[in-house]
């Protein structure tokens, strides 16, 4: 791949207005945003209630949701090692579905992120109020915004080096909390105030399935969400030095970055303490098992932690929209002026475009928290799992077309084609069903994302009749 080019098909042709999206991303910043992007600030603050859910057994649930995001990873980095492009599942959905697929999932994953810039925006304020309260939270969520839009326009490698040193420090923080975890759980680390139970917290307080085998599914609802943001590596390889080499590097390596930072996380934390423990469900997980071993300010290391893993989401969440606007814009399916880049290959007219609506997603969650902003977040809530779904049906037909055009490309392969292809979409579907069945916000996250996404293929069904007939004329 040459600098100032861009790959894939559809979504290869130079931007208008300039020379195209540049090659800026060096190794070490991909092989980052790849370990970094399966450590969202969700797992620090949402793995406690994942804990009182199902008890030790939500190492299950993440063992579950591990495995469908490896597979997930594995038929996406099968096409993106052949084709990187920086619309990456959106494009191959247009070639191997259909341009109502690819126009669909593309603005559907544009409006997940942009949601979820406020979600980012809002809980890094909180935590920067706290510290300095005498600037308001709605000041601080503004400021945290305009630091990384600036960040994103001034380079793709000023995106990079910022995720580098931001995901550099989650995961230092996660390996450290393990090793020293561990040490504490089998009782050889130095000073300790916890005496080490060693494996007896996963059995000893009703069991390792507390309240049922049931409760491991309830813990897949409340811990698939937080894997979202491993595919980005596989649109920022499209402006990687060497994408293919990156590609196949992020998809091998998938799995130990969910046991370590996943499972040997939460194992730690199920360990050093009784899953009941009220330290958990007051403090937070991570929070009281650094607590029970006596670190001191363990609730400021984690606020450093969380708003760190806040600014790489936020970081990475505008990247990810920008590109993703910059491909529906080479394909026809966004205003051409989202595929202009400036002198620097950034997409700026994207990059803003995904802005303005991140900060109007702000105020709406500062102004409607209980009504608009939460039909944005319900409507965008399941849209990670239509994102997996659409990936499986794409890599059903992208293989094929892969073995016929480009067979030398197939470097990496999914695992038991066709048959484990299939055997996810069936965990995908359940999931979703189970979140119908079980009601209440699920159903309501379901529904809304459901609605929001009939909306959005009926109108890519129009735009791609309006595109056939006139092509024909």
């Amino acid at each position: 791949m040459t600098k100032g080019s861009t790959t894939g098909d559809p979504g290869n042709a130079p931007a208008a207005g300039g020379e195209g999206l540049k090659a800026g991303l060096k190794n070490r910043h991909l092989s980052m945003i790849a370990i970094g992007g399966v450590i969202g600030a969700g797992l620090f603050v949402g793995s406690a209630s994942g804990i009182a859910a199902a008890g030790p057994g939500i190492l299950i649930s993440y063992a579950l949701v591990g495995t469908l995001v490896v597979f997930v990873m594995r038929m996406l980095g099968e096409m993106a090692a052949a084709n990187p492009t920086s619309g990456s599942f959106s494009a191959y959905a247009d070639r191997a579905l259909g341009r109502w697929a690819g126009f669909s999932i593309g603005w559907l994953y544009w409006f997940f992120w942009v949601v979820v810039l406020a979600v980012e925006a809002t809980a890094g304020a909180a935590i920067l109020n706290g510290w300095i309260p005498s600037v308001p939270q709605w000041a601080w969520a503004l400021i945290v915004m305009i630091v990384l839009t600036a960040t994103n326009l001034a380079s793709v490698s000023s995106y990079g080096e910022f995720e580098f040193w931001f995901a550099g420090i989650k995961v230092v923080a996660i390996a450290a909390f393990v090793a020293i975890g561990l040490l504490a759980v089998f009782g050889v680390l130095p000073g300790s105030d916890n005496p080490g139970a060693g494996l007896d917290n996963l059995t000893a307080h009703g069991g390792f399935l507390p309240n049922g085998a049931g409760a491991i599914l309830t813990g897949v609802l409340m811990v698939v969400f937080s894997f979202m943001g491993s595919e980005i590596v596989t649109l920022a390889a499209g402006e990687s030095e060497d994408p293919q080499r990156a590609v196949r590097q992020a998809t091998n390596s998938v799995i130990w970055r969910i046991a370590v930072f996943y499972l040997g996380s939460i194992f730690v934390v199920v360990s050093l303490l009784p899953w009941d423990s009220k330290e958990i469900a007051d403090k937070g997980s991570y929070v009281a098992a650094l607590d029970s071993i006596g670190i001191p300010h363990a609730g400021q290391i984690m606020n450093v932690i969380v708003l760190t893993a806040v600014l790489s989401c936020l970081n990475s969440g505008l990247y990810t929209a920008s590109r993703m606007a910059f491909s529906l814009g080479q394909r026809g399916d966004a205003p051409k002026s989202f595929a202009t880049v400036n002198k620097r290959g950034v997409p700026q007219v994207a990059i803003l475009a995904s802005v303005v609506f991140g900060f109007v997603s702000v105020i709406f969650n500062y102004v409607w928290p209980d009504t608009v902003f939460k039909f944005l977040l319900n409507a965008s809530g399941a849209v990670a799992l239509f994102v997996w779904l659409v990936i499986c049906f794409t890599q059903l037909k992208m293989r094929g077309i892969i073995l016929r055009e480009m067979p030398e490309k197939l470097t990496v392969k999914m695992w038991f084609f066709p048959y484990l292809t299939w055997a996810t979409i069936g965990m995908i579907t359940f999931v979703l069903g189970y979140m119908l069945y079980t009601g209440g916000d699920n159903r309501q996250t379901v529904l809304a994302s459901v609605l929001v996404g009939v909306i959005v293929v009926a109108l890519g069904l129009i735009l791609d009749r309006r595109h056939r007939a006139n092509a024909g004329r």
